[in-house]
């Protein structure tokens, strides 16, 4: 049976490319039905396209996983409009009625240098703040930092945040990035790949679930947006998610707020040799394990890709990085708004309204964007590993997806209005939890038999503990 749909082309193929990457049969392309058009925000890039094909893309995986375990066939309908605003899922998180907003840094944001150029100073967290301050040796204020940031060059500034570990970047146009290392690094590399890796034998999931991913079980170890964004969409199909943290890291509770729907959120320190072996044990009741920490620093303390496949043979390792694992950046931290500043997005976003700097895409779209697809890889290699055996590594990146994103052409629509109350209503879910009250995005993509929904609600770390609740 074929279902017809109301598709525009670019939609459909923009997911039929990210489709190709699954190594999965293309006839699950005729159950999805996409619909509106771009545009949707005000926006120099298509954003709308963006969020609507990456939903798509894990609904549809969803729905192959439920039709490999039960031969049942399934629609998945993406309404463009929901989709983006799902990419903003954590603007519109509230609790008892009040927005649980992002904490903005008054130090964080845009500079510009002694020389002209412009720099980003990410300062959301307090290390990264007290970071910057220290190398600068000024006051914690904007007067002070710009002071300082008067003396130097764009790139020495870039240079001495980077070098000592903290995240910034130079504001840089699309023709710079593409003469960078980084950016020449980046555009070789696919949106991103799915590989299997070592030998082992098929895992077949059980017969008989309720939800696609039923007794898919996800260890996480994420911070920001785009890594617990993969656990969330894992969840949302029925996979238990326990979502880990260790408690000396810095955290921004409206963040863990909006992506700990339907995870078990614990506490684990692998500085030490307990909570090692804690994850270990873990790690071998595991189907999926997915990392956001700075590719190096998660392997140096052994876990490695290889190290958790001999742990657990098969596993599905899904590792999340800013800039990818290529290039002389590959080692660097960045957030979703640094790669926007140096791989030329920012500065089309200003030059498109005629000022100076930058100006960003009105979601976090990279975030979200890999974010999803880091799902939708880690739901493909499920089904390879059920046909092929073997351990099956995910790789994306926030520069990859930068790089997709750019690729799928100019909108150029700065003049259109940004949704208004009453259209974002109408995509909002409602619960109890621990912190009261919570409205937040419903799931964006709506399948037919198994319509994706958290079984819990958002929870603080150290609610539960580090264990499986199902045998």
């Amino acid at each position: 049976m074929t279902y017809m749909t109301n598709t525009p082309n670019e939609s459909t193929t923009t997911l039929k490319n990210i489709w190709g990457t699954s190594g999965i049969d293309n006839s699950y392309l005729e159950w999805v039905n996409l619909s509106g058009e771009e545009p949707v925000l005000p926006s120099m890039y298509k954003v709308g396209l963006v969020s609507q094909s990456a939903v798509a893309a894990t609904g549809l995986a969803a729905a192959a996983v439920w039709h490999r375990r039960t031969g049942q066939q399934q629609y998945v309908t993406v309404d463009m409009k929901q989709s983006t605003i799902a990419f903003r899922s954590e603007r519109y998180t509230s609790i008892n009625g009040s927005v649980v907003h992002k904490p903005v840094d008054d130090i964080h944001g845009f500079y510009q240098c002694g020389d002209g150029g412009w720099i980003q100073l990410h300062a959301n967290y307090p290390a990264h703040r007290s970071g910057i301050v220290t190398i600068l040796q000024c006051e914690s204020n904007r007067t002070d930092v710009q002071r300082e940031l008067d003396k130097v060059s764009a790139f020495q500034a870039e240079g001495l945040f980077t070098e000592n570990g903290l995240p910034a970047g130079m504001m840089r146009t699309l023709a710079e990035w593409s003469k960078h290392p980084q950016g020449i690094a980046v555009s070789g590399l696919p949106l991103l790949e799915i590989d299997k890796i070592g030998d082992s034998p098929p895992l077949i999931l059980g017969d008989n679930p309720e939800r696609p991913l039923d007794s898919v079980k996800v260890v996480e170890l994420t911070k920001v947006i785009a890594g617990p964004l993969i656990g969330r969409t894992l969840a949302e199909h029925g996979a238990e998610v326990l979502w880990l943290n260790s408690p000396h890291l810095d955290l921004i509770e409206g963040l863990v707020i909006d992506m700990s729907r339907g995870k078990n959120t614990a506490n684990i320190d692998i500085r030490q040799e307990e909570g090692k072996s804690k994850l270990r044990e873990l790690i071998g009741g595991a189907d999926i394990f997915v990392q956001g920490y700075r590719p190096g620093s998660i392997a140096s303390k052994g876990f490695s890709f290889e190290d958790i496949a001999e742990i657990k043979p098969g596993i599905i390792y899904v590792e999340l990085s800013a800039f990818s694992h290529e290039g002389p950046w590959s080692h660097r931290r960045g957030f979703d708004s640094i790669v926007q500043t140096v791989s030329g997005i920012g500065r089309e976003g200003a030059k498109a309204i005629g000022e100076d700097g930058m100006l960003h895409l009105p979601c976090q779209a990279l975030d979200h964007a890999t974010g999803y697809l880091g799902a939708f890889g880690a739901m493909a290699a499920l089904i390879r590993r059920s046909e092929e055996g073997g351990s099956w590594r995910v790789r994306v990146s926030l520069a990859q997806t930068a790089e997709w994103l750019k690729s799928l052409g100019i909108l150029n629509r700065m003049d259109i209005e940004d949704f208004s109350q009453s259209q974002i209503k109408e995509f909002m879910c409602c619960d109890d939890s621990l912190y009261g009250r919570i409205s937040y995005t419903c799931p964006a993509a709506i399948l037919s038999r198994t319509p994706g929904y958290w079984n819990s609600p958002p929870s603080p770390f150290g609610t539960h503990q580090p264990e499986w609740r199902r045998a």
